[in-house]
């Protein structure tokens, strides 16, 4: 095979996986219109149609799906050896690429691996941030960070935050004029902000716990967002109840702005781990971006 060749079929499995020839071309640092030449010299050489273009989505064809199933594995096997060669480094070096929320990054994966990045500075970090779920052997990520009860069950599963409980929480002029529910049931009368949820796009269904016992509610209100940050504004300006994770609320708990209801049907429950694939080689970078991450307590 000619070095162009394994090139363009390089570039190939970018924008299949990309579904865009302008994402591929950022990932593949090149421009649209030469990695769309690329792509048409590859099917003119192959002489079969690999991807099917419209105005707003590329997507391969049958022959481009059964390509691209080939690739994959042995462009991922390449890459993994390539990287384990820097066990031979005398320091880790290369990139290490996460998925995480934005909380997580900010409270907890930047603070830990900003001391990591200056004292080892041939190591690389991409911190993809993004609210849905991802699937990171796809979307060729080294590791992903999610709440404990959200990672996969044949994924490695690491710790690195303190467990969490979802809160709910009102002013004290709301309390004043609708009352407090004394049980998750009470929440039916109450006006409750909606979360809608950035992965399938459903509402939040509220979740709470008593004596093991799990019993979700699905509330209704004047208010819905996907936005965190609106949803605690909308509360904090009496429009109703909120329920979030306790890292969103505690300072204004703390500074009396909101107060807390139903706290014994809010057990905590699995903070933040860091995951990936139990296959994965696992590279030095990799593992002193893991080691600095892990909690303890």
């Amino acid at each position: 095979m000619k070095r162009d060749e394994l090139g363009d079929l390089m570039a190939f499995l970018a924008v299949c996986e990309e579904r865009s020839f302008t994402r591929a071309a950022a990932r593949l640092g090149t421009s649209q219109s030469a990695l769309s030449h690329t792509v048409k010299r590859l099917e003119e050489r192959l002489d079969i149609r690999l991807l099917t273009r419209t105005t707003r989505n590329v997507s391969p064809t049958l022959a481009g799906e059964q390509l691209a199933a080939t690739l994959r594995p042995a462009f991922n096997d390449i890459e993994e050896r390539l990287a384990g060669l820097n066990e031979m480094r005398a320091r880790p070096a290369g990139l290490v690429r996460i998925t995480t929320s934005h909380h997580a990054a900010v409270e907890l994966i930047w603070p830990r691996l900003s001391p990591v990045l200056a004292e080892y500075p041939d190591v690389q970090l991409e911190m993809a941030v993004d609210p849905k779920l991802t699937d990171i052997v796809e979307e060729r990520f080294d590791a992903g960070v999610r709440l404990g009860e959200s990672v996969e069950k044949d994924m490695i599963a690491l710790r690195i935050g303190p467990d969490l409980r979802m809160l709910t929480v009102g002013t004290r002029e709301y309390f004043a004029r609708h009352g407090r529910p004394e049980t998750p049931h009470d929440l039916t009368d109450h006006n409750c902000i909606n979360l809608r949820l950035p992965t399938l796009g459903g509402l939040y269904p509220w979740e709470f716990e008593r004596d093991g016992k799990p019993l979700n509610v699905r509330v209704t209100g004047q208010v819905t967002s996907n936005d965190v940050e609106l949803i605690v504004r909308a509360c904090l300006d009496g429009h109703g109840l909120c329920c979030l994770p306790d890292y969103h609320l505690r300072d204004h708990i703390a500074a009396g702005r909101v107060e807390a209801v139903l706290e014994d049907w809010s057990p905590p429950f699995p903070g933040y781990h860091l995951y990936y694939p139990s296959r994965r080689q696992v590279t030095p970078a990799f593992a002193l971006v893991r080691d600095a991450l892990r909690y303890t307590g």
